[in-house]
């Protein structure tokens, strides 16, 4: 099968796209987002599915009109994958869905399902995933071999503009008590200077590096003794959280149902539920090196079945008892 990928985010190109390039699909991703290098891609490449995800450069501005325009003139089934639910279900998802109108809606969230459903969008449930080609064990780099690291952003504004969202307690339960007790940690990603607000210290200097390009992240997961891994919502997991597992990073997350119905707490990762349980649970994995390489060995066997290889396989599946694709 000959599928396109609208898109240019080394985020989603390395991921999702060769989980169907294993599965023997062709697959070509359109990264040059002009509307000549799309009609070429689709006359030349003559895709039988065309693939869009989250919100990228692909996904916003004129961009959106050129995909919607090209997909309905050629007649080519058309997928999104909403990666910002629940958080912009109604601030950036829903209105790109109504402009763009994919024929189906994979989104992250499990109760928005139901939801577009309702408003008679073709809708399943897909979360994120890994792939080894970037996401992988590797060996030990001095400039990120950390005791405490973690990769992501801060997140200013969006967590001013929603001061109930679980990333907050997320940052409380498991940044906060190391800041404050002056344990170092290593951030990489943008926006950490601002984040005093909500850890109640500022960083040091000295332990915020900036960004960090995707195919280094696993360098990090797989050099640091444990990496703090935030989640955004109790029901579901956050995409680095795969990804630090598949690289054999020793895990330390919050303490929800969706980690829980995952994974084994103990055996493929470590849980917080307070502050004073990071504090303990960080002093003690420190400590125990064996004990550490143990759970790290046992996250990357137990996240194997999230693969975006196994991923790509689903999305067929349910495309085709949808009747969006043809069933052969």
């Amino acid at each position: 099968m000959r599928i396109l990928f609208w898109e240019n985010n080394p985020m989603w190109i390395f991921g999702l796209p060769n989980g169907f390039h294993d599965l023997g699909h062709d697959v070509m991703i359109c990264e040059s987002l002009t509307e000549e290098n799309l009609y070429k891609s689709i006359t030349n490449f003559k895709p039988e599915l065309v693939i869009t995800i989250g919100w990228t450069t692909a996904t916003t501005g004129i961009n959106v009109n050129l995909i919607r325009k090209y997909v309905k003139l050629f007649n080519i089934p058309h997928v999104y994958w909403a990666t910002e639910d629940p958080t912009h279900t109604f601030r950036f998802t829903l209105p790109l869905i109504q402009k763009m109108r994919p024929d189906f809606v994979f989104t992250i969230c499990p109760s928005r399902v139901d939801y577009y459903e309702k408003l008679g969008i073709k809708a399943a449930h897909m979360d994120f995933g890994f792939h080894p080609n970037v996401n992988h064990p590797t060996t030990v780099y001095n400039e990120y071999n950390h005791s405490i690291a973690v990769v992501a952003n801060g997140y200013f504004k969006n967590l001013k503009s929603y001061p109930k969202h679980y990333r907050i307690e997320s940052i409380k339960t498991l940044i906060s008590p190391l800041i404050k007790n002056n344990i170092p940690v290593h951030f990489y990603g943008w926006g950490w200077k601002e984040m005093t607000e909500f850890i109640g210290m500022s960083i040091p200097s000295n332990c915020i590096h900036g960004k960090l390009p995707f195919t280094e992240t696993s360098k990090i997961y797989s050099s640091s003794k444990i990496i703090l891994g935030l989640q955004n919502n109790p029901i579901q997991m956050t995409q680095r959280n795969f990804e630090i597992l598949a690289s054999r990073g020793f895990l330390l997350t919050s303490d929800t149902p969706i980690i829980r119905d995952l994974f084994v707490p103990g055996r493929d990762l470590v849980v917080s539920s307070s502050p004073e349980e990071t504090l303990e649970l960080v002093q003690y994995y420190l400590k125990n090196t064996e004990k550490r390489n143990i759970i790290r060995r046992n996250g990357e066997l137990s996240v194997k079945p999230h693969s975006y290889t196994n991923r790509a396989e689903y999305i067929l599946k349910v495309l085709k008892i949808r009747n969006i694709l043809p069933n052969h």
